[in-house]
């Protein structure tokens, strides 16, 4: 599995994103930020050979949304979270496949507002519940996306400059703790422990030409699947975004 924030599908294809993902064959790609409704994607976008995709689009133009392309349909699709104010930002996209329960989020950015920082805090709060509800019902779990949060110091280059800063404040870091203690996975932590690796750095600093980066991109799973994990790590040299896709492999 693959995930990307591409900052815009459409852009990214003119960047030759399907080259990409005929390049990777992953089973499954789970992009974030996509920026557009179904209607804009031009159909030769969503007819990529072998794929079947899905899109969860915003009432807002040009704003967040997230797609999946997936060689094996699923048993069931959902682009809901269960509260009107989160699933009108197209955030989600909940595939139940054979095995386990895949959820492709885009987390929101806190850094608007106080009132944006509340939203990011609820959304992870529900989300949690979300997810811990369908471990509950026997099913198990992997979501992944951009969490728009660093969780500890080794996923920044910089993180004394920014604990101040939205995406590294003690409560979102907070919130991440939250989430291992409840028995979901880091998955790249569980196959490298250096620092130095990250999957966003800031344009306007051109801060990717000195890797001043965070780690902002995840694949978690519930610890049931911990003997299902091969490897996760991170296509850093992969161009075409301020992000760069994260891979998790695992065998079901």
């Amino acid at each position: 599995m693959i995930s990307w924030n591409v900052n815009g599908i459409r852009a990214v294809f003119n960047k030759g994103l399907a080259d990409f993902i005929y390049k990777e064959e992953a089973d499954i790609y789970c992009f974030q930020e996509t920026k557009a409704k179904p209607e804009q994607i031009p159909m030769e976008f969503k007819k990529i050979g072998g794929y079947y995709p899905y899109f969860s689009s915003p009432i807002r133009k040009g704003y967040s949304g997230v797609a999946v392309y997936i060689k094996t349909k699923p048993q069931k699709v959902s682009y809901s979270l269960g509260i009107s104010r989160f699933d009108e930002e197209g955030r989600v996209i909940v595939l139940d496949l054979e095995g386990f329960v895949l959820l492709n989020v885009y987390f929101p950015n806190g850094g608007a507002s106080q009132a944006r920082l509340d939203y990011k805090m609820d959304f992870y709060d529900h989300f949690l519940k979300i997810i811990n509800e369908l471990r509950d019902e026997g099913k198990k779990v992997i979501f992944c996306g951009d969490l728009n949060t660093a969780h500890k110091e080794i996923d920044l280059a910089r993180p004394k400059a920014n604990k101040n800063n939205t995406g590294f404040l003690p409560q979102e870091r907070a919130w991440i703790d939250k989430v291992v203690k409840s028995g979901y996975l880091d998955t790249f932590r569980l196959f490298n422990k250096e620092g130095g690796h990250y999957s966003w750095w800031d344009y306007k600093t051109r801060a990717r030409e000195r890797n001043v980066g965070w780690r902002l991109d995840y694949f978690f799973t519930a610890e049931e699947l911990k003997n299902n994990l091969q490897d996760s790590y991170i296509l850093n040299s992969v161009m075409g975004s301020d992000h760069c896709p994260v891979v998790l492999e695992l065998e079901i």
